[in-house]
């Protein structure tokens, strides 16, 4: 444990932002999820409006360096082509 006030006050920053983190990773998760069950369903429209919110997501991820920009590009890549190949 840190015994000096600016390594606490850091330890204390990292566990909220790792924490921040967490959650937007596992949301753009759960909206792809959500995404591919809409496929699997036929469910054109719904996997169109996931679709937008999970690219939403994951710029908001990449732009806050959650996620590598690349790695964000790619998903949204990958997805827009899933939908497009399915339609």
């Amino acid at each position: 444990m840190a015994n000096i006030k600016s390594a606490k006050k850091r330890i204390k920053v990292t566990e909220a932002k790792n924490a921040i983190n967490r959650r937007r990773k596992s949301e753009i998760k759960t909206y792809t999820n959500k995404f591919n069950a809409a496929i699997d369903n036929s469910e054109f429209d719904t996997a169109k409006e996931l679709l937008k919110t999970i690219e939403k997501k994951v710029d908001r991820a990449a732009a806050k360096r959650t996620m590598h920009k690349n790695k964000a590009a790619r998903k949204i890549s990958s997805l827009t082509k899933k939908l497009n190949d399915a339609i």
